[in-house]
């Protein structure tokens, strides 16, 4: 993963834990309503993928434990990891686009009731995303994928003053192209083909010559909204609409959408198909589900939107009847790291990845609560509308003053801890019992962040090599590591 360039390794800053008296009238350990569901805190455990469903996508045991061991927590919300709403393979992340997954997510359900006593809301993050394909082999991808036409010729016989070039046999054009060093290249190629060549293919939201891609606004507001019927008949409390990141909802809210079918170009353009989605998903559930979205505060690339479209965003998404708003930052392609060849590009590689889980390794700024600011301003945005949608805050959280200060000043009405949380699923309820020194402090190292990006099973390495002697542990598919966190023995 990236880091900053002039980067300053910080030390995780002590902690003061309060009692319980304390904690127990505290703004963070105070009840909120978010839509028709009342949390018990503003505790929220943000969604995670930790690649543990099963192939096709179904709910498994070790998906179960997951979110059991985070529920045991007693969190006032945990968000259900990014759950495709199509029904298509996509490796061993959750799916939610057909009625066969339902029975495997009301056992999650179920499982998470259990496991906090009913004091935890369930919520399930659902995402959209286009295809993106693995960085190719050079031989292939001029073999196969390079589709030659007749500019390729033409910039190739000015590249080499060579007019034969306009007329050769494509086979020996591929060869030439082949062999060509990168200057040639840069002529010849497409800025889009030196991507693909670089990268991988990745289809993108702009990419209206593909029917399939034209189509997206036609077509994702019932699968979303069929979707989230799904997530209310399984049980769940509320709807979380990814629309953040590199995935297809961000993308069409993003400066980068050129769209001109009245998607795109525009601040409203591109809120068109959000809203259209939202008031899909609420016309299809009933009142007692939650539906709010993950949202962007900055895509931070270049040509990205920025703090004042994410605010104009959320105003609109506030106006449109949103349960709440939850506030990241960056996580996109656009300035992804480039793969290596047979693997595929990941988005929270590049400085905008950064920005989404800044580490210790950080500028001088740090990694703490850095994306705070974006989260105050755009609920300053929304309670300027007289609205009082609840807003989340998330990014570097590990401490009770930290999360209490937020709250105070009045940046957010929820703070979310996603590392630390994996770090110490127990520590909500640690600290509202008054032993807050018992937490199991994250490092910020993202250590958990390198196992993602490899797609492996996700666990935090101040408790994946302890106790492997449990009876029944639950481990890694390398057998090396265990799944969830050890019990907390009070």
């Amino acid at each position: 993963m990236w880091t900053p360039p002039d980067k300053i390794r910080h030390a995780i800053p002590p902690a003061r834990w309060p009692s319980a008296e304390e904690a127990a009238a505290s703004r963070w350990f105070s009840p909120i309503n978010v839509g028709p569901c009342r949390l018990h805190a503003r505790t929220w455990v943000p969604a995670m993928v930790p690649w543990r469903a099963s192939d096709d996508g179904r709910v498994t045991r070790d998906v179960v434990v997951w979110y059991e061991r985070f529920a045991a927590g007693e969190p006032g919300a945990l968000v259900v990891e990014a759950t495709g709403i199509r029904d298509v393979p996509s490796g061993p992340l959750l799916r939610i686009g057909d009625d066969r997954f339902v029975p495997g997510l009301a056992e999650l359900v179920a499982a998470v009731r259990a496991a906090s006593g009913g004091r935890t809301r369930l919520f399930i993050q659902l995402i959209d995303f286009l295809a993106v394909k693995r960085r190719p082999p050079p031989d292939k991808f001029f073999a196969r994928f390079l589709r030659v036409d007749a500019g390729h010729r033409r910039r190739l016989a000015a590249a080499l003053d060579d007019d034969r070039w306009l007329a050769a046999p494509e086979s020996e054009l591929r060869a030439r192209l082949m062999s060509a060093e990168t200057g040639l290249l840069e002529q010849v190629l497409t800025d889009r083909e030196r991507r693909e060549l670089d990268y991988g293919y990745r289809e993108l939201v702009t990419d209206l010559d593909l029917p399939h891609v034209r189509d997206l606004p036609r077509v994702l507001p019932e699968l979303f909204a069929a979707a989230a019927a799904r997530a209310e008949a399984a049980g769940f409390d509320g709807v979380e609409l990814h629309y953040a990141h590199a995935y297809t909802m961000a993308s069409f809210l993003s400066r980068t959408n050129t769209r001109a079918d009245g998607y795109g170009e525009t601040i409203a353009g591109r809120a068109r198909l959000p809203l259209e989605v939202l008031a899909a998903v609420r016309a299809r559930v009933g009142a007692g589900l939650a539906v709010g979205c993950r949202m962007l505060g900055d895509e931070v690339i270049a040509g990205g939107s920025d703090l004042a479209d994410a605010a104009q965003f959320a105003r609109a998404f506030a106006a449109a009847g949103m349960d709440f708003v939850s506030v990241s930052k960056g996580g996109k392609f656009d300035d992804a790291q480039q793969p290596k060849v047979g693997e595929a590009v990941y988005p929270y590689t590049g400085p905008s990845g950064y920005e989404c889980m800044p580490t210790i390794h950080s500028d001088a700024r740090g990694p703490f609560a850095r994306n705070v600011p974006l989260a105050a301003a755009i609920r300053a945005a929304i309670r300027d509308d007289g609205r009082t949608t609840p807003v989340v805050a998330a990014g570097g959280i590990h401490s009770f003053d930290q999360a209490e200060a937020i709250l105070a000043a009045g940046h957010a009405d929820i703070v979310a801890a996603a590392r630390q949380s994996l770090a110490d699923p127990d520590w909500f309820l640690k600290i509202r019992l008054g032993r807050g020194a018992e937490v199991r402090r994250c490092k910020f190292t993202n250590y958990c962040e390198a196992l993602d990006t490899q797609h492996k099973q996700v666990t935090c390495q101040l408790w994946d090599r302890v106790e492997l002697d449990e009876p029944d542990l639950a481990r890694s598919h390398d057998g090396r590591r265990r799944l969830v966190a050890p019990r907390w023995r009070r």
